[in-house]
């Protein structure tokens, strides 16, 4: 281990919504980067963790019906354990919500007001609660930067002097002390800065979910305060190191951070915020922050709020499961999980240019993996390491003097043989001109080398794509299939020379790939014989990568396909894992059996008769239900169907009121307790969210429709306990299976729905009678 250290951190992500591979985008480059200097022997700390405070949060906790906390320990596990899935390798997990991060927040706020950049004041401005920030926009009108309605907010706050680092922050960004990229990123921040900054409010007093003001402070405020969510959250780079406690070892070692790993959308609070907080507590600043664009799927940015998201659990389910599981039932989950991380790692770090924004579809995951891993990568290291197996009984003789090889250009095999594919690195990728970059040809791994380094990671995948192509290419030249049939011992020497320059090659190919394969290239080190990768990574083996690393003598490990080939069927799978379509069962008793998601289910019947379709909350989507039934639970529910009332009824006395049903037809309506899981928008359906909920352990998660996109945020509705219409039979819309009711009420003239909650813990499941 050397005296260098390298710290790198993702941001935070905020607990207000379900990992996608957005987030994953983001830790798997940390990741990258972390196993990268480790192999370069540099002593590394890699952060992640959630941000898990303010207003949002305890909002959706109430809507929830639990505790902040408890909603904040649900989802921040949704993170940790995906990252554990997915097999990333950070040091440290911080959440917000953390004593030792409390009490590092509450130090920074202590010194930025004991050194005077803190006072007490009124404010009255518009709030944006989704961005937690203020915004210079009119109440009422959409937050310039996600487009929620703001809020006017009136308090007491104690504000940061943020206007007295306009001119330091400027200087850190020309000079380069502070170094932003991508370039279209440091102009933007620079605009914002040289636009003029005011003062900031760093305290709330509207709601209490927050780490308190600490004393002094706290004693000049009339009321109590909560600091501010972006101060709290920014914290956490220095709080995880120890920052605040009895033991800042780790905060002297590793502080100032490398790098800030960010997305584009936080480049402001990360490179004009954070700065100013540290420079007023005269505390040194992070190296660089780098800010990656988004990933687009059908052309807008991936958001809940959207219903355009992807999970990252979609891909290692059907690559895991459908490609690699086939191949190796035997395989475990956890086995299964790593390899399609690394399909996912590939794709992301090839496909989409770091700071741009990038496209993601199923269809492409699949066309680049065949491409470059199944039919290039995979199919490389088979076929040599086959050819061998079979023709030089798995190991390799002396090759000191292999200088050349018999019947092969002199130019490709000094290319190979010496590391170097200058025919591929003398030209800037951008241009197909000379690449200004380098003074001479240089090693595959000084190219690569550089390129991750600048966190290029597709030009780095590129090269070595090419790299891949040009061994391939060697070996179709060489013909080592044909000189195998000559057993004359200049044909075994032919033999042994073309095969090792073909695995050495893979060997230089595969300790540049570990980074980014992780999994896959373990299998192939132990394939070529040299035991476990990470042992080799921890010992330095995988730097300084000269040619002959693979020793005479060498025995071959069990050989066995790395990366199967992937079906386009497998699209078709993950867009149904994405919109899962459940049936139900055949149950005797429909009342008592519950449901199932099993594709192979037949659909559920039920004792009551069909009726024609009725619009469901108030949308245009349909369902099905006994008319008498359901249009009383109607009146009396007032707004399961909030464009459809049933009509009234005049008493003799004049008095309007609804037809009277039997308590037989009463019992016949199921009314459960459910808690929304999952609440997402169904693409082009403007009026539907896509449920998932849960009526707890004797009956299995089911999909309901409803019609109320127009008057809920899918994020305010996870969490809540419901009132599920359980019985009704199954409804078809946009492709996608709705398998019950939501009981809420109509209010208003337009009929808004009001979902029917409850105000004391209830279990789920609970049969409403």
């Amino acid at each position: 281990m050397s005296d260098k250290t390298f710290y790198v951190t993702t941001p935070i992500y905020y607990v207000n919504a379900r990992p996608h591979i957005g987030h994953a985008y983001t830790t798997i480059v940390a990741d990258v980067l972390a196993r990268r200097h480790r192999l370069l022997g540099d002593d590394t700390f890699f952060l992640t963790g959630t941000d898990e405070h303010g207003q949002k949060i305890e909002r959706s906790a109430a809507a929830a019906g639990i505790p902040p906390q408890q909603f904040a320990d649900q989802v921040s596990k949704s993170f940790e354990d995906l990252w554990k899935r997915m097999g990333i390798t950070n040091n440290d997990y911080i959440r917000t919500t953390s004593e030792k991060h409390k009490r590092g927040v509450q130090k920074l706020f202590s010194t930025l007001y004991e050194r005077g950049f803190i006072y007490l004041a009124s404010y009255t401005g518009s709030y944006c609660v989704s961005d937690e920030a203020f915004v210079d926009a009119p109440v009422g009108t959409p937050c310039p930067d996600c487009g929620r309605i703001l809020e006017e907010v009136t308090e007491e706050n104690f504000f940061f002097k943020l206007s007295e680092f306009q001119q330091p922050i400027i200087e850190l960004i020309e000079s380069g002390k502070l170094s932003i990229t991508p370039e279209s990123r440091r102009n933007e921040v620079l605009s914002f800065v040289r636009g003029g900054l005011k003062d900031l409010s760093i305290s709330r007093s509207s709601f209490t979910w927050g780490i308190p003001v600490p004393e002094p402070a706290a004693n000049l405020a009339a009321q109590k305060h909560v600091i501010y969510v972006w101060l709290d959250a920014l914290a956490n780079y220095m709080t995880a190191l120890g920052y605040g406690s009895d033991d800042e070892a780790l905060f002297q070692k590793f502080w100032p951070a490398d790098l800030h790993l960010v997305g584009k959308e936080i480049i402001r609070f990360h490179c004009v915020y954070w700065p100013a907080f540290l420079l007023a507590a005269g505390l040194p600043l992070p190296k660089a922050v780098t800010a990656h664009g988004w990933l687009l799927f059908e052309d807008s940015k991936m958001s809940k709020s959207k219903g355009n998201i992807v999970r990252t659990e979609t891909i290692l389910d059907a690559f895991g499961d459908e490609v690699y599981g086939k191949q190796f039932p035997e395989s475990a989950k956890h086995e299964r999980d790593l390899f399609a991380s690394d399909v996912l790692r590939y794709f992301l770090l090839r496909e989409i240019p770091f700071g741009q924004d990038g496209s993601f579809s199923f269809d492409a995951l699949i066309t680049r993996y065949n491409a470059d891993l199944a039919n290039g990568y995979g199919n490389l290291v088979s076929r040599t390491l086959k050819l061998v197996e079979t023709g030089l009984d798995g190991t390799f003789s002396d090759v000191h003097n292999m200088g050349f090889v018999v019947g092969i250009g002199a130019t490709v095999d000094e290319s190979v043989t010496a590391g170097r594919y200058s025919w591929t690195l003398g030209v800037d990728p951008g241009t197909g001109g000379p690449d200004p970059l380098w003074d001479a040809s240089p090693s595959l791994e000084q190219a690569v080398d550089f390129y991750l380094e600048s966190r290029s990671f597709s030009q780095a995948i590129e090269l070595i794509a090419q790299a891949i192509k040009q061994v391939d290419g060697f070996l179709s030249e060489s013909e080592p299939w044909k000189i195998a049939k000559d057993r004359e011992a200049i044909a075994r020497g032919r033999l042994n020379a073309v095969l090792y320059t073909a695995a050495e090659s893979i060997r230089i190919i595969t300790a540049l790939l570990y980074p980014i394969l992780p999994f896959a290239t373990a299998k192939v080190w132990a394939q070529l014989g040299l035991g476990d990768i990470e042992v080799a990574a921890r010992g330095g083996e995988l730097k300084n990568l000269e040619w002959g690393g693979l020793k005479p003598g060498t025995q071959l490990g069990p050989l066995g396909p790395i990366f199967p080939r992937a079906d386009k069927g497998l699209a078709q799978i993950m867009s149904d894992m994405e919109n899962p379509t459940p049936v139900d069962t055949n149950p005797t008793d429909p009342a008592a059996a519950p449901p199932t998601t099993a594709p192979d289910a037949a659909p559920r019947t039920t004792t009551l008769d069909p009726v024609p379709v009725l619009p469901v909350g108030g949308s245009t989507a349909l369902t099905t239900g006994p008319s008498d039934i359901v249009s009383h639970t109607h009146a009396k529910a007032s707004g399961i169907f909030a464009n459809e009332s049933p009509a009234p009824v005049t008493t003799e006395n004049g008095e309007l009121t609804s037809p009277q049903i039997t308590i037989d037809d009463f019992a016949k309506v199921e009314l459960r307790v459910a808690q929304i899981l999952v609440a997402e928008r169904i693409p082009k359906a403007d009026k539907l969210l896509r449920l998932e909920v849960d009526l707890g352990p004797d009956f299995p998660k089911r999909q309901i429709l409803s019609g109320i996109a127009e008057w809920y945020e899918p994020d305010e509705l996870i969490g809540r306990r419901i009132v599920v219409i359980t019985n009704l039979a199954p409804r078809k819309m946009r492709g996608l299976e709705s398998h019950g009711m939501l009981l809420a009420a109509s209010h208003g003239e337009n009929g808004k729905p009001v979902l029917a909650t409850f105000g004391e813990d209830i279990a789920l499941g609970s049969r409403l009678k």
